[in-house]
C-alpha cells in the first residue's frame, strides 16, 4: 500500500477537491491535518509520500502561532526529497519558508475568477500552453534567485514555481463548481468589488468553458508530480 499524502488545510471544511480525488484514484490515501485547529504536523516526511498545503482566507504574513509553525515545518522539509506542493496560501507559506516574500499588488488589485496563466519563457513544459485557472487571492509572491518560475500572469507574475522537490501554485486547481459557488456566496462584498475580480455570473460561465482543460491538466500534473517525474 502506498504511503498517504499529507493534506494541510486552513478551515474546517477540507476543500481538497479534485486534487484529493485524483490522488486517491492513483492509489494515494490522504491524511488531513489542521494546525489552525490544534493538529500537529508530523516530525518528518518519512511516513508520507508527499505533502500539499492548501489555501485559506488568512495571510502568509499573519503573526499567528500556527502560521509560524507551518513555515518552520516547511523550512525543515523543503529539501527532504519528498514532493511538497503549496496552493495559493500554501504556495505563499512555502515561498516564505525558502526565503521569498508575500505582498499585496502595488495598485491594490486581486485575481478572483478565471484568469489566464502563461508558461514562463524557457520553462520546462509543466504548462505546455496558456490556460485559464481559478484564482482567489489579493497577495502575490517574490522568490529568491535559485527558484525556477514555471508560469506567470499579467497582474501577479509568479503563478507557479519550483525549487528541487518544493513547488508552489498561486491558482486553485482543486476547486470544483460547488467550492467556487461557496466562495462566491461568502465573499460578495469583500473581494468581488476589487479590481481584478470577475462578476459572479462571469465566473460561472467561465467555469463551464475552462474546467475540462483544467481537469485534464491536473490529472497529468499530479500523476507526474507525486511520482517525482515532472519535466
Amino acid at each position: 500500500m502506498r504511503l498517504p499524502v499529507l493534506y494541510v488545510v486552513h478551515q474546517r471544511r477540507p476543500a481538497t477537491g479534485r486534487v484529493a480525488r485524483i490522488l486517491s484514484a492513483l492509489g494515494y490515501p490522504g491524511e488531513v491535518r489542521r494546525p489552525i485547529h490544534g493538529d500537529e504536523l508530523p516530525p518528518t516526511m518519512e511516513e508520507h509520500a508527499a505533502a500539499i498545503f492548501f489555501g485559506g482566507p488568512m495571510s502568509a504574513n499573519d503573526d499567528s502561532a500556527y502560521i509560524r509553525e507551518e513555515i518552520r515545518w516547511l523550512e525543515r522539509v523543503a529539501d527532504s526529497g519528498k514532493p511538497i506542493l503549496g496552493i495559493c496560501l500554501g504556495g505563499q507559506l512555502l515561498a516564505r519558508a525558502i526565503g521569498g516574500e508575500v505582498h499585496t499588488h502595488p495598485l491594490g488589485h486581486c485575481e478572483v475568477g478565471w484568469h489566464r496563466v502563461d508558461p514562463a519563457d524557457g520553462a520546462p513544459p509543466v504548462f505546455p500552453k496558456p490556460m485559464h485557472f481559478y484564482q482567489w487571492h489579493a497577495e502575490g509572491m517574490s522568490l529568491p534567485p535559485d527558484v525556477e518560475v514555471l508560469a506567470t500572469s499579467n497582474r501577479f507574475p509568479v503563478q507557479a514555481w519550483r525549487r528541487k522537490n518544493a513547488m508552489g501554485l498561486q491558482f486553485h486547481p482543486e476547486v470544483t463548481e460547488s467550492g467556487m459557488r461557496f466562495w462566491v456566496s461568502r465573499n460578495l462584498d469583500r473581494f468581488l468589488p476589487m479590481p481584478g475580480a470577475q462578476p459572479a455570473a462571469e465566473q460561472f460561465r467561465s467555469h463551464v468553458r475552462h474546467t475540462p482543460a483544467v481537469v485534464q491538466w491536473v490529472r497529468t500534473f499530479l500523476t507526474s508530480w507525486v511520482a517525482g517525474k515532472l519535466p
